[in-house]
């Protein structure tokens, strides 16, 4: 049995006198994913998330986050209403009715969409109100509505709480089998803690360049998150903040938070167009050799006939420069166009 402890302060703090296109986070598939050893197919030790069992390129593929005995893949079921812009979420506990409504402080990142769970709910027989932990949720569908993307993450808990993220292709992949492609858009996430409470906002670019040809065993993919930004569920930019920290505590002199970076190698790209690989940030304290900063993973799936979208989720982690002993995990999502 799983259980976290939440910070007296927080508890505390909170004291206070069917929906459209599901991201399908069911329990199917043994999320090793890939796509077989035909026409090409790819033989390597990446892991994708858990979701479509049988994914081929002439259907839709839906992933979500992996259930662990840390808390993650939690968020089962989550779905938007388009009718009442409501954005709901199972396997929660103390989320409300399940049901988040748009954010008010923070209603939107870029063109990604902000929910927040309800704060009170009241005892269903006495009308005596109950504190709820503070969730968020970020959503995203892409322009077309081929691809979308959710992350959920709550800021309640000492350790990194119960949530999930979730990305999806509603449709094919056409993948050409030469040539290479730009992929441009926005890039925007949820950072919660191991050590401390507390939830953040993140925003940046993100570029990612396919080549079809190379290399052989899986196309090459590499990629970029820049012009990052973090601010607190306020909406305040506290960038600097962060930056501020970073640089004392590395003996740096960034001026600007680092950028992700994708490492580019074989065998990270399948014929079904999912991709799945590895991304770190670096930083370059004064006199030294460049050290890393963030690591962790991406996922992706591209979508359409030429082919025309890239979408997926980022998860990083670093020390938080701010506090000693504390972990910071980004969760992010993205929806990329090759013509924006």
């Amino acid at each position: 049995m799983i259980s976290k402890f939440v910070p007296l302060a927080a508890v505390l703090a909170l004291v206070a006198c069917g929906g459209s296109n599901p991201l399908g986070t069911g329990t199917s598939g043994d999320g090793t994913g890939g796509g077989g050893t035909d026409d090409g197919g790819i033989v390597s030790d990446r892991v994708l998330p858990p979701g479509t069992a049988s994914p081929s390129r002439n259907t839709s593929i839906r992933r979500y986050e992996a259930k662990d005995a840390e808390g993650n893949g939690y968020a089962r079921d989550m779905k938007y209403d388009a009718a009442t812009d409501t954005f709901s979420v199972d396997n929660l506990g103390f989320d409300g009715a399940n049901s988040y409504t748009r954010g008010v402080a923070v209603g939107s990142l870029g063109p990604y969409a902000v929910y927040e769970s309800a704060m009170s709910y009241q005892d269903d027989v006495t009308g005596v109100p109950i504190s709820q932990f503070t969730h968020r949720a970020i959503y995203g569908v892409s322009k077309t509505g081929q691809t979308e993307f959710a992350v959920v993450r709550t800021g309640a808990y000492v350790d990194y709480g119960f949530g999930g993220f979730a990305y999806q292709r509603n449709g094919s992949v056409t993948l050409p089998t030469s040539g290479q492609a730009a992929f441009t858009g926005a890039y925007a996430g949820l950072r919660d803690f191991k050590g401390r409470s507390g939830l953040e906002y993140t925003t940046g670019d993100m570029r990612i360049d396919i080549d079809f040809r190379d290399f052989n065993d899986g196309n090459a993919v590499k990629g970029y998150v820049w012009n990052r930004a973090i601010y607190d569920l306020a909406g305040n930019d506290i960038t600097n903040e962060v930056l501020t920290a970073l640089n004392t505590k590395n003996s740096t002199t960034e001026t600007a938070l680092p950028t992700l970076t994708f490492k580019v190698g074989p065998g990270v790209m399948d014929i079904n167009g999912e991709i799945a690989g590895q991304l770190s940030s670096f930083v370059q304290p004064t006199g030294k050799a460049a050290e890393e900063y963030e690591s962790g993973k991406y996922y992706a799936v591209v979508s359409g006939t030429d082919p025309d979208e890239v979408t997926g989720i980022i998860v990083v982690e670093s020390d938080d420069p701010r506090n000693d002993g504390v972990t910071a995990r980004e969760t992010g999502g993205f929806i990329l166009y090759r013509k924006p």
